[in-house]
């Protein structure tokens, strides 16, 4: 058995931290020996099929877009957390045998939406710009969501217009 030499691990991480060419020779290692998929946010973040994503989007690492099949469409300027998974597909009938299909269901966040930290945001929804998805929500099959509104728990509820502001 080895043991792991946790100050050589250090200066090896340190010399890597400090050296751009090594930084990147590492990252594809680590995109290639994990059979990652590059795409324009980050290895980590994970995007099948085709979304449709707006400018200036962010997504955190662990996250996950799920279009294969079926539509997602995200908006400009929206900020997507960590460990999120929007997906279309709901496989759960088939899995039990009461369908022979994958339910599909569009999702579509318009402009400045925010979606908080290990939500969930399934197929049949359309959020409003200048939306906010708390933390841990987990909404499906959520119809349409007015625009300035808070959606959060499981299951989710909506605050429409909570971030109205009355002039």
């Amino acid at each position: 058995m080895r043991v792991i030499d946790n100050d050589k691990i250090q200066e090896l991480i340190n010399s890597i931290s400090s050296n751009d060419n090594l930084k990147e020779k590492f990252l594809k290692l680590l995109i290639d020996t994990l059979e990652l998929r590059e795409n324009e946010y980050h290895p980590l973040v994970f995007v099948n099929g085709s979304p449709k994503l707006g400018k200036d989007v962010f997504i955190g690492f662990f996250s996950e877009i799920n279009a294969k099949g079926g539509e997602v469409i995200i908006g400009d300027k929206c900020d997507i957390a960590s460990f999120v998974s929007i997906n279309i597909a709901d496989s759960h009938s088939r899995t039990i045998g009461l369908s022979n299909e994958i339910a599909r269901g569009k999702i579509i966040l318009e402009n400045n939406v925010f979606v908080g930290s290990h939500s969930f945001i399934g197929g049949n929804v359309k959020i409003g710009h200048n939306s906010v998805v708390a933390a841990g929500t987990i909404l499906i099959n959520g119809g349409e969501i007015p625009p300035y509104s808070l959606i959060k728990g499981n299951p989710a509820k909506v605050y429409k217009k909570y971030y109205l502001k009355e002039g």
